[in-house]
């Protein structure tokens, strides 16, 4: 019963958050945005104590659960091993227990957390589990389901039916495309070969988790009474934490997923309260928690490290955010000089070292403006382009979605006067000046009415007329850029603002 329950909430959790990054319609989120808001790494940076104690207090009581039902990434892991598993029979019994990589394991996260407080995210965001696994889904499913929509969509207009519609497919951005197939890759090769290896060895919210699941009060423990040494358990654990030999369960591995329950035809293995005839002292305990120390001390100082290397984390990145001065960005290879990001995040800087680079506001976006940065300082994370529509005042879907505080939530009201940027005109290359005609596309279509058609020469009353910008009015949604007919380029564009601004 357990299994199944786990199986259960892990299907829903994993179907949720994977239709959130699927859909194009914008219900969804709606409904199953909190699944992004519980993930481990978008409550750090979001700040959101009570969540990350929430999930702390769990993994100490439970174990480490949150890698087993809540975790998207985990979540596929299992599904790539179960279907594995189920090719041949004797795939069934391909894992045996192995020792604790735990240098391994520590260095990782030792790199992980200063490179993400020191707001180096391009780099960390690469192997936190949540963020790759909404890049996997964005980039690489997202054009499978949106391919499978339009031919229903097809299929249905041919039957006069208006039950789908179809929607583009198109690419967003393909150095993030490269590095979700290789993600994939990766993910796939570790879990078709090793199971949970990469829960265990790499990802760092499985390594800080596993500081406080080593002791948790509830795990699967072993009746050294009934136990017959089979090696089923062992065999089958894809986690690779059963230590049959020594009767012993490495807890900071074990991801509770109860496998090793229904394994065991002698009902020598149950999910229970721990005690120390489970394993708590002597030889048992020494395999079972990787510590020589049988009182747990070493196990709580390494939690406690862990903690305090996520609090010192979270306040070196807060004071860069207050203190430090934005870096000097170099020039884009096109024209925007500074990047354009949505309204809600407050600055480029505050962006930058909040985002988790998951993507999931890319994918919400309906107006195809947020698109993954090319750039190495904000890798993966999304920028606004106006090449296939605009931010329109009255949309909020991406601050709606945002899980880790990097676009804060506004409201339609406020998003209408915020000024993420201003609009910038090239006269050299206005229709009104290369083809000698009339037009006023921008200014008949700017929401803000920031934008005005004013005389060429003020003398001459005959004289054509050409735009110009009131940048105190302008709030940056790029309507005029958008629509703009100018080509190849757009004769007005967006310079974004280091600091958004009311106005």
């Amino acid at each position: 019963m357990l299994r199944k329950t786990r199986i259960t909430i892990a299907v829903i959790f994993f179907l949720g958050i994977t239709l959130m990054f699927l859909d194009f319609t914008g219900g969804v989120h709606a409904f199953l945005g909190w699944m992004a808001k519980i993930q481990f790494l978008p409550a750090v940076l979001a700040a959101n104590t009570l969540v990350v104690a929430g999930l702390v207090l769990v993994t100490a009581l439970f174990g480490r659960v949150y890698c087993s039902v809540i975790c998207p990434l985990g979540i596929l892991q299992d599904i790539i091993s179960w279907t594995r598993g189920r090719l041949k029979k004797k795939n069934r019994f391909r894992f045996r227990y192995t020792p604790e990589k735990k240098w391994l394991r520590y260095v990782i996260l030792a790199a992980f957390v200063p490179t993400l407080a020191l707001g180096a995210h391009s780099i960390a965001i690469l192997i936190a589990p949540y963020s790759a696994y909404g890049r996997i889904a964005g980039n690489l499913f997202a054009p499978v389901y949106q391919w499978g929509n339009n031919l229903l969509a097809y299929i249905a207009e041919r039957a006069d039916s208006y039950a789908f519609y179809s929607t583009e497919v198109w690419l967003k951005s393909l150095p993030s495309l490269i590095v979700a197939s290789v993600t994939l890759v990766v993910i796939f090769l570790f879990a078709w070969f090793g199971g949970r290896n990469y829960c265990n060895t790499v990802c760092p919210v499985g390594t800080i988790l596993g500081f406080f699941s080593r002791r948790s009060i509830f795990a699967p423990v072993i009746d050294t009474e009934k136990c017959r040494n089979c090696g089923l358990c062992g065999r089958q654990c894809k986690s690779s934490c059963i230590d049959m030999e020594n009767h012993a369960i490495d807890y900071s591995r074990c991801v509770v997923c109860m496998d090793c329950l229904d394994n065991c035809k002698e009902g020598a293995i149950k999910y229970a309260l721990r005690t120390r005839r489970h394993g708590e002292s002597g030889k048992n305990a020494k395999a079972s928690d990787g510590h020589a120390s049988p009182d747990g001390k070493d196990s709580g100082r390494r939690a406690f490290i862990a903690t305090a290397l996520l609090t010192g984390g979270a306040l070196v990145s807060e004071a860069r955010r207050k203190k430090i001065p934005a870096l000097v960005r170099t020039p884009q290879k096109h024209e925007r000089q500074t990047p354009v990001v949505p309204a809600g995040a407050l600055s480029l800087k505050n962006f930058a070292d909040r985002c988790t680079g998951c993507q999931l506001c890319v994918s919400a976006c309906p107006n195809k403006v947020l698109r993954p940065s090319s750039s190495l300082e904000t890798l993966l994370q999304p920028e606004m382009s106006y090449e296939k529509g605009y931010c329109r005042p009255e949309c909020t879907a991406c601050s709606d979605v945002c899980p880790a505080g990097a676009i804060r939530p506004v409201s339609i009201e406020e998003k209408s006067s915020i000024q993420i940027g201003h609009a910038v005109v090239n006269l050299d290359i206005c229709v009104v000046n290369t083809d000698g005609v009339d037009c006023g596309n921008c200014a008949r279509h700017c929401p803000a009415g920031a934008i005005s058609m004013v005389r060429k020469n003020p003398q001459d009353m005959l004289s054509a007329l050409i735009p110009a910008v009131d940048e105190e009015r302008c709030i940056g949604c790029g309507a005029c850029e958008n629509l703009c007919p100018a080509r190849p380029l757009s004769a007005i564009h967006v310079e974004g603002h280091e600091v958004h601004k009311m106005i």
